[in-house]
């Protein structure tokens, strides 16, 4: 596959300040041509989402229940899966790199999951622990992901 996918992680909830600097994560993702893959919900998911689709990019929700209608309104492709948080496994394992947007303990689950896997993860504002690069923009973190994400695998 020519495309670089990359993941995007954080909580369903999430004040202005975060969900402004997911959707501009999503837009980036989008304007390089790469696609999109999150949890396909709320909060951090949905506003990078909202942000790579209203740029023209493609969004894959990966969702934890049964029904393809969990997903928010930004998710072109949406994944029923019925893992519950099992799911995230098949973000990391999709994805080419992961940014990490905020978040809480799945959040934490999530970087985890990455790191144990080799897959690099890119921090904004979220769990400070080795394995995630610290970055201080969207732009910072999206550069760096798209560079890991077209590195020999």
């Amino acid at each position: 596959m020519n495309k670089t996918i990359i993941g995007v992680i954080g909580g369903s909830a999430g004040d202005e300040k975060v969900r402004k600097t997911a959707y501009e994560v999503g837009r980036l993702i989008a304007e390089a041509g790469a696609l999109l893959i999150c949890g396909g919900l709320s909060g951090v998911m949905e506003a990078a989402c909202k942000g790579a689709r209203e740029a023209g990019g493609t969004t894959i929700g990966i969702l934890k229940g049964q029904s393809i209608d969990d997903a928010n309104p930004y998710v072109d492709i949406p994944v029923a899966t019925g893992l519950g948080h099992g799911r995230n496994l098949v973000i990391i394992n999709t994805a080419h790199a992961l940014i990490a947007v905020s978040g809480r303990y799945g959040t934490l689950s999530e970087i985890a999951f990455a790191i144990q896997s080799g897959k690099p993860v890119f921090g904004l504002g979220t769990w400070e622990i080795e394995g995630v690069v610290k970055c201080a923009t969207p732009e910072e973190a999206v550069n760096k992901a798209l560079e890991a994400g077209q590195s020999p695998r």
